[in-house]
């Protein structure tokens, strides 16, 4: 079959355009649907189960809004500082207060997935850890005036500019992103969706 022509393989529950770079990278046919769904942390909600939690209940207000949808994938990434969750930073003193405290230390970034294929939920946590270099208020001030920290969570991209602040990574890239790709791969592939199913074999 025509890859153009072929049926989509799932519905991706996210507006971000990085989620769906990353899909597209990988081969996967999909198209998206948003649903609302309050994003707020509960007193002492630990990072893993926070995102977790956010990435099912997108998974199920998309399933809800659009009830004939394929098998719905979600996703949520959160930064995590001693205890602390850095989600999307609300303003230009948040996001340059985030970047103060992520500079010259390390710190954790949680990627929840969820897939909803009929009657089956499955999920998985990625938690990856990156180091940055400590960065100067000028440095911190000229970064969020290119507008790349907003709407990311723990106000940076690491697709970005904000790469040349990073010294090490130990984890997932994708992770970071915003989507692990191998858990995503895993996940789908116990639904029953294989990304190499429909790829041709070269003369």
């Amino acid at each position: 079959m025509n890859a153009q022509h072929a049926p989509v393989q799932v519905v991706l529950a996210s507006a971000s355009p990085r989620r769906r770079d990353l899909l597209a990278q990988i081969g996967l046919r999909f198209r998206t649907r948003c649903a609302s769904v309050d994003e707020r942390p509960r007193a002492g909600e630990a990072a893993g189960d926070y995102v977790l939690r956010l990435a099912l209940a997108k998974a199920r207000a998309v399933c809800a809004a659009w009830p004939d949808a394929v098998p719905v994938l979600a996703a949520d990434t959160v930064v995590e500082v001693d205890g602390d969750l850095l989600t999307k930073p609300a303003d230009r003193e948040a996001g340059l207060a985030m970047l103060a405290r992520l500079s010259g230390r390390s710190h954790r970034v949680h990627s929840g997935v969820a897939l909803i294929s009929g009657a089956e939920e499955r999920q998985c946590l990625c938690t990856s850890t990156v180091w940055f270099r400590p960065l100067s208020p000028a440095e911190r001030e000229a970064y969020w005036e290119t507008g790349e920290p907003r709407g990311k969570a723990g106000g940076y991209a690491i697709q970005g500019r904000a790469a040349v602040f990073i010294r090490r990574l130990e984890g997932s890239y994708s992770g970071v992103m915003g989507l692990p790709l191998f858990e995503t791969a895993e996940l789908l592939r116990a639904a029953g969706i294989e990304l190499f199913d429909s790829v041709e074999e070269q003369p």
